[in-house]
């Protein structure tokens, strides 16, 4: 029997107001990482005359060609935040991430109290699904997800599959229409792992409609079709700029199972959470621990099978699918991180309903009151604490700073991590620092051009010139048409009056990344240090004609100095 309709809506409320209380401390939370170069610089964003753009051309997406992948939701939903806070003011931004992240809250208790209803009808369910809806809620592995505004493409993604199955299960005389399939397409708009929703279909109609491996496939047909059109469409509109920066495939798919050993320890344990790992690949299944990701991926296939052959089981087998399924899109792929907080966002939506329901079996719900006191006080337990885990992972995404200093703490051995703490060392005026710790990074880096651009910085801004320029060069011999390579070591040249090389490496840089309109910026200041107006307004003009809204060379053509 259903509770009724106010009180089910009584005590999702209560849950969302759970999460609420668990993520209040983060909507001051800033711009990091990724967003810098999709949010921050990316002048698409500012205007939602270029949304048209953004579906036919990925440049939009980054500011950086080697990270431009065709996501024209994600890119679009920004540049409707960025019209609506009228600004890059984070706060908008975070708060548009947690409002879909609650609709998704809302839609995973309908889908979970549906799948254990089909499984053994119990009052007892509405229980176990509110729980694992707020578990996944409160959960500090999810916290990078709803903190990180650029991976508001997992959460989009994630929300589509959950709606497309939910609106399968809720109305299966509509399925003929394809309804079901609306909400998926615009996942996959948003980021590939909504790839795997056919699959999840087909495990969801072999487990809970008792149709036939075949008619199961015939029905799943759709989906499957919607998915590889949408795929291909994808991979054909990615630039071929993109570079994921992955390991050799062969290392990167042997340590994923390690990997989701990892993710499934977390769950449990989440105390070495990191926004940017130092794990590295395995070279052989029998180096290092890779072996035990084997055994594990072997060990939980088996249980999700064991769990199959009985009906009452099936929720646990469902939500270890769906984990595995979650996760393939990453493993199989090569990327440039071995491993990702935000990866385990997907696939913990499946993991949270096999652990909890498999947990309600154990301990059942119901019996003597003195029992359900029990059981009560040690779900709010559970809560409590992992609320408490949440908000710290707030705070350490406050700034760059308290990021980057808990990475330099939780994976020590990552050059990427030392040198983004180092940058907020530097942003203060602390020179010496940052350098300590670029040169820290460098022994786990050596060949990272965005590391040679920094330590061509620092040691400029020390007055270790010879230094300085060694670095710039060498970040130009490993990315020599990187925006930022071509941008930084204009800049320094400029600051050293050397103004034909920079104004030669900044005419390059906007040849190569006609978007990073920081070299424009640059360039018209250096006309302006000439005395040269011709140029300055025509370096105005072409910005305006691509980007017609820019208030910087607006104020240039206006005869006025903008600040620097």
């Amino acid at each position: 029997m259903h509770l009724p309709g106010r009180r089910v809506l009584l005590s999702l409320a209560a849950v969302l107001g759970l999460v609420t209380l668990a993520y209040w401390n983060h909507f001051h939370n800033g711009f990091h990482f990724d967003d810098f170069h999709t949010v921050t610089t990316n002048p698409y964003i500012r205007d939602l005359r270029n949304i048209p753009l953004i579906f036919s051309d990925a440049d939009t997406f980054s500011t950086l060609p080697a990270n431009r992948g065709w996501r024209p939701l994600v890119t679009t939903s920004l540049a409707i935040d960025y019209r609506i806070a009228r600004g890059l003011k984070p706060g908008y931004f975070q708060a548009s991430d947690f409002a879909w992240f609650l609709v998704q809250l809302c839609l995973m208790f309908a889908l979970f109290r549906h799948i254990l209803d089909f499984a053994r009808p119990d009052p007892a369910n509405r229980y176990i699904a509110l729980f694992a809806t707020a578990l996944y809620g409160v959960h500090p592995a999810i916290a990078e997800t709803v903190n990180y505004i650029i991976q508001r493409g997992d959460i989009y993604s994630t929300l589509a599959v959950i709606a497309g199955l939910l609106l399968y299960i809720r109305w299966p005389d509509r399925r003929g229409q394809g309804l079901y399939l609306i909400p998926v397409a615009l996942g996959l708009l948003s980021k590939p792992p909504a790839l795997v929703f056919p699959a999840i279909l087909l495990v969801y109609l072999l487990l809970f409609e008792g149709v036939r491996p075949m008619r199961a496939v015939a029905r799943s047909l759709p989906a499957l079709l919607l998915s590889i059109g949408l795929g291909a469409l994808s991979a054909a509109m990615t630039p071929k700029s993109y570079d994921p920066g992955a390991w050799p495939a062969r290392d990167y798919r042997i340590t994923q199972p390690l990997v989701a050993l990892r993710y499934f320890r977390s769950f449990f344990l989440p105390l070495q959470l990191s926004a940017d790992t130092d794990h590295i690949a395995e070279t052989s299944i029998w180096h290092g621990y890779a072996w035990t990701g084997l055994i594990f991926v072997i060990a939980i296939f088996a249980a999700a099978v064991y769990c199959t052959r009985r009906y009452h089981l099936r929720p646990i087998a469902f939500g270890i699918y769906w984990f595995i399924l979650a996760l393939l899109p990453t493993s199989l792929f090569p990327l440039a991180e071995i491993e990702n907080d935000h990866r385990m966002y997907f696939p913990f939506v499946g993991l949270v309903l096999s652990v909890v329901y498999a947990a309600a079996l154990v301990f059942r719900p119901g019996g003597s009151r003195l029992k359900q006191i029990g059981l009560t006080l040690a779900c709010a337990v559970i809560l409590i604490f992992a609320v408490r885990g949440t908000r710290i992972r707030n705070r350490v995404w406050y700034n760059e700073e308290t990021l980057w200093y808990d990475v330099t703490l939780k994976s020590p051995q990552n050059g990427r991590g030392l040198m983004n703490y180092g940058l907020t060392q530097m942003e203060k005026g602390d020179n010496v620092r940052a350098l300590n710790y670029f040169t820290r990074a460098l022994e786990f880096s050596p060949d990272y051009y965005v590391l040679e651009i920094n330590l061509g910085i620092s040691n400029g801004n020390l007055n270790n010139d010879q230094e300085a320029e060694r670095h710039f060069q060498r970040s130009l011999e490993l990315a020599p048409q990187d925006a930022q390579a071509l941008y930084f070591y204009a800049s320094w040249l400029r600051d050293r009056g050397r103004y034909n090389e920079a104004i030669r490496y900044l005419s390059e840089d906007i040849q190569y990344n006609p978007a990073y309109l920081d070299a424009r910026y640059l360039l018209m200041w250096i006309y302006h240090d000439l005395g040269d107006t011709g140029g300055l307004q025509q370096i105005a003009s072409d910005l305006l004609a691509q980007f017609p809204g820019d208030s910087v060379a607006q104020t240039w053509l206006a005869g006025q100095v903008p600040q620097q």
